[in-house]
């Protein structure tokens, strides 16, 4: 059988296409596929939610990609273990309290979790602005990462979502955009991004959970990006706090959605 070079590439745009228009109507929109996105997508999924991830770069994961300087194994504690064993990720006891996994077991298992469960993951599109109606974000403003790294004047195109997840992780990209351009207070103590501060693991790891929450009416911060939103410490790679955060705000979320 030949195969014709057209009928390929009209199978990809039309499927692709067919994912993209299912996605313009949504019930969550996640900006960022990094661990703790990608966990809120996999239990929002589960629970029957119409949820989409949008990651501006050609790879999913974020930081957990890497594990720690490059050697690709990453921590958690107990706390956060049971998600891991929930996702069939082997885990390794390292001393009271700490186990290692491996990143790349991790990232790829996480990945084909969310998907399964129903989530749709679009990389290599980026979040550059947000739909306010009421003094409610109500969608997102998206386009081609290539379009934002090129500088091109390239108009974008809409998703309408009941709720935001903003998981973009250190650069807050979604919460930046709404403290430049909406004439409103975030839900932080100063109404701004209070900023992230320096390494203190210990620290991030509790406040990781405790800033998991609403920052602005319809979006809700995860992970580092909950950290850098209300002004709390960098945990480097342990990520247990990263993963229990990813479900904390998926429960939250579900909860508002009813």
């Amino acid at each position: 059988m030949k195969l014709d070079e057209v009928v390929i590439s009209r199978a990809i745009i039309e499927r692709y296409t067919e994912k993209l228009v299912e996605c313009l109507d949504l019930d969550v929109a996640v900006a960022g596929a990094g661990p703790s996105g990608l966990v809120a997508a996999y239990y929002l999924a589960k629970a029957g939610r119409k949820v989409a991830v949008f990651e501006r770069k050609l790879s999913v994961g974020g930081g957990m990609w890497g594990g720690g300087m490059m050697f690709n194994e990453i921590v958690v504690q107990e706390e956060a273990r049971p998600i891991l064993e929930e996702l069939e990720i082997e885990t390794r006891s390292y001393l009271e309290n700490y186990y290692t996994a491996d990143s790349i077991e991790c990232i790829s298992t996480l990945t084909s979790k969310a998907i399964k469960a129903g989530a749709r993951i679009f990389n290599l599109i980026s979040v550059e602005d947000v739909m306010i109606r009421d003094n409610q974000v109500t969608g997102l403003v998206i386009n081609w990462s290539a379009v934002d790294v090129a500088g091109l004047h390239v108009d974008p195109l809409t998703i309408r979502t009941r709720f935001v997840i903003e998981a973009t992780g250190h650069p807050v990209e979604i919460m930046k955009v709404i403290e430049r351009k909406v004439d409103a207070k975030l839900l932080t103590v100063s109404g701004r991004i209070e900023g992230e501060k320096s390494m203190w693991a210990d620290a991030a790891e509790t406040a990781t959970l405790m800033h998991t929450r609403e920052a602005f009416p319809g979006v809700y911060v995860c992970g580092m990006s909950a950290n850098a939103t209300f002004g709390s410490y960098r945990m480097g790679p342990i990520f247990g706090g990263m993963l229990l955060s990813g479900k904390k705000v998926a429960e939250a979320v579900n909860r508002r959605l009813g």
